[in-house]
């Protein structure tokens, strides 16, 4: 019939021109900028490997350190501009990069009427006074940009008075000397670096009643006791006489006049008035030794300025909105080519080999990449902490780990991780496939292991990892957001010094040619944390399921468990407190992790649907989140984590619960004290069983 041939007809067109339009598809060339694959190239780690350069590294760090860029200065504000036109480079640049400004008050000494710290004699007299600046032994010690060294945020003002040696600062210093004896009443205190931080030394000096604070650093602490001045930078890597550590002094971190709200116009601020965290009395580092008794004139001021953070972007082709943040501060004291430039070498380079491939068209990541380079970190981690006040919601829904470089290189010798117990697994994997430097063909992972390791009951002997304090940018991402965080370096052979830190640490010999000669000639271990981090970029930012193996929480929980049990059992039960509930709160966790991983198991070796990775995924990307009580610690600003909280306690378990039954242990049962401690036990058992509802398949509420 006519009808049938015309439907045929109609039918064979159909075909023919579904066919064209199939082979006219896989025949077109795809854009540039296709979706990446489903999971870790290898091929594409391997090519950054390849790439990362050890000499453009160097040249990185000659520009960065070139002269010194104290947050706000001119300088910095170069480096800014200096990194925008990096990540904005149409041939290695990212997908997009900004500069945000916030207004912040930090605090420098005068110009005018400079610190000065005079040895005073019988008559009132100056017998002698402290060197101001540090000796000019390499020419860039005495230009203009060289801030004097000082203590931040200390008071201006001009006490004498007796000098009483009060070792650390701590506490119990101050309480030694009042047992043996000693009036403190308008006395000087002399404190050496260490022990307590900075700001702690002051206040613990103004309770009793001591009028002024001199912290110095001690040989002993970072020059393992050399005994002569010839030894030390230019000619090795040892700090000169002259050498004084600069630093903050307040003991929170973020924009002081702004807590909790980020710096910016709209914002409430503080009355200067009631700003707490500041050094109750003057404070000055010096370098010279001193008689009795000593006047301190201190004339710092407070100022608000503007700093800025750079963020740079490569959005995700699949999960765009999933984001791997990698960071570190830029601003420094003097030239900081250690701190921070030898990890804003590494940022740019890391930044260049992958922008290359993203402007190439044959990379894409999964998932978005941040790359951000932090305003003011050395006044107290300030750009980072107005970040993640400004988009507190926006990180802690979508943020899937924080990666910190900030000092890369302490020195050649070993890897050194902290970080939160789920990225151990990537760090290892990483680790496991880069060559480390030096002689010998051990992996970064073998090497590592040699210097820092820990017997473990689930996989043996491995590499230690530390734990996150507060000493840089992962900070307000893990303590105040709940971000799985890590902090990546190469450091020194503990058992060949005994030094607190790098010898020029916070000092004018913190140089290019201090780096070039003595911390890593060569620049291999520049390139070996590069490698790493790179490594483990790719692996979170690219990997199907994400590589955090939130079952490595098991060991630390179980480890808290039992140091509460053998060393504050016997005392809870005197006072009627049960450890039962955190127990059974630790065992539903094991349980519920390990059924996790098992889960995952399976499906990586089927064909899962994406969602059901997507759900996994954000069971893992989230069970840090569920750690975070901003009502656990109403004393310690920021920190909400009840894993990682300051710990004041002897007893190395859940902070809280170590530090309440270190204040309760001398108090009555049923005081106050030990209710404190039930509730930081109810703390901690609620966050555990939180956590272990998290790992739960979702649909199991």
């Amino acid at each position: 019939m006519q009808w049938t041939k015309v439907l045929g007809l109609g039918l064979g067109a159909a075909a023919l021109l579904g066919l064209g339009i199939i082979l006219g598809h896989f025949a077109i060339p795809k854009k540039a900028n296709s979706p990446a694959p489903q999971d870790l190239d290898l091929e594409i780690l391997e090519t950054v490997m390849e790439q990362l350069d050890a000499h453009r590294i160097r040249e990185n760090l000659r520009e960065l350190s070139r002269e010194p860029h104290l947050a706000s200065s001119p300088r910095d504000e170069d480096l800014v501009q200096l990194l925008l036109q990096r990540w904005k480079d149409p041939e290695s640049g990212l997908d997009s990069a900004e500069a945000s400004t916030y207004e912040v008050l930090l605090s420098f000494p005068s110009q005018e009427q400079p610190n000065v710290v005079d040895i005073v004699g019988p008559t009132g007299g100056i017998i002698h006074s402290c060197h101001r600046t540090e000796e000019n032994v390499t020419g860039e010690q005495g230009g203009p940009d060289v801030v004097q060294p000082y203590a931040a945020y200390a008071p201006s003002g001009t006490p004498q008075g007796l000098l009483v040696y009060a070792n650390r600062g701590a506490e119990e210093d101050f309480k030694e000397l009042q047992t043996q004896g000693i009036k403190l009443e308008g006395t000087i205190a002399l404190t050496r670096y260490g022990g307590v931080g900075r700001g702690a030394k002051a206040v613990n000096a103004a309770k009793h009643g001591i009028a002024g604070v001199l912290v110095y650093t001690d040989p002993a602490d970072i020059n393992d006791g050399l005994s002569s001045p010839d030894e030390t930078f230019p000619n090795s890597w040892y700090l000169p006489p002259s050498g004084v550590e600069r630093g903050s002094y307040y003991e929170y971190f973020g924009d002081p006049l702004t807590p909790y709200l980020p710096a910016v116009p709209s914002s409430f601020r503080v009355d200067l008035a009631n700003v707490s965290g500041f050094p109750p009395i003057p404070t000055q580092p010096i370098v010279c030794a001193l008689g009795c008794p000593v006047n301190v004139s201190v004339y710092n001021r407070l100022e608000l300025r503007n700093s800025s953070n750079v963020l740079g972007i490569i959005r995700g082709a699949v999960e765009p909105d999933r984001y791997v943040l990698y960071g570190n501060h830029r601003d420094s004291w003097v030239h900081g080519a250690v701190d921070p430039s030898s990890g804003t070498a590494i940022l740019l380079e890391l930044s260049r080999v992958l922008g290359t491939l993203l402007k190439k068209g044959t990379w894409r990541p999964r998932r978005s990449i941040v790359f951000a380079s932090w305003g003011a970190e050395e006044f107290g981690l300030i750009g980072s902490t107005e970040f993640t006040e400004e988009f507190f919601n926006k990180l802690q829904e979508r943020t899937v780990a924080y990666i910190n470089v900030d000092i890369s290189v302490f020195a050649n010798a070993t890897l050194r991780v902290q970080g939160t117990p789920p990225v151990q697994s990537v760090v290892f994997s990483a680790t496991k496939e880069i060559r480390s430097p030096g002689p010998g063909d051990l992996s970064i992972y073998d090497n590592w292991i040699r210097y820092f390791n820990r017997s473990s009951p689930v996989y043996g002997l491995v590499p230690s990892l530390g734990s996150l304090g507060a000493g840089s940018d992962y900070a307000p991402f893990i303590h105040f957001l709940g971000i799985s965080s890590m902090d990546i370096a190469y450091t020194y052979d503990r058992s060949k010094t005994s030094a607190r830190i790098y010898p020029t640490y916070h000092t004018a010999f913190d140089t290019f040619d201090y780096v070039d000669k003595f911390l890593d000639p060569g620049f291999s271990s520049h390139q070996a944390v590069a490698r790493t981090a790179g490594s483990v970029i790719l692996r979170l930012s690219d990997s199907f399921f994400l590589p955090l193996k939130v079952s490595d929480y098991s060991e630390t929980l179980r480890s808290f468990l039992q140091a509460a049990q053998q060393d504050l059992g016997a005392l809870l039960e005197q006072h009627s407190i049960s450890l039962g509930p955190l127990v059974t709160a630790v065992e539903k966790f094991e349980a519920e992790a390990a059924a996790l991983g098992q889960r995952i198991s399976t499906l990586q070796k089927g064909s899962p649907d994406p969602l059901q990775v997507r759900m996994l995924n954000d069971q893992l990307m989230l069970l840090e989140r569920t750690f975070l009580n901003p009502r656990a610690f109403p004393e310690e600003r920021y920190y909400s984590h009840v894993l990682w909280a300051p710990r004041t306690g002897s007893v190395v378990t859940f902070p809280g619960l170590s530090n309440a039954c270190s204040r309760a242990r001398d108090t009555a049962s049923g005081s106050e004290a030990w209710a404190e401690v039930q509730r930081q036990l109810s703390i901690v058992v609620t966050a555990l069983e939180s956590a272990a509802a998290t790992l739960r398949p979702v649909a199991d509420l």
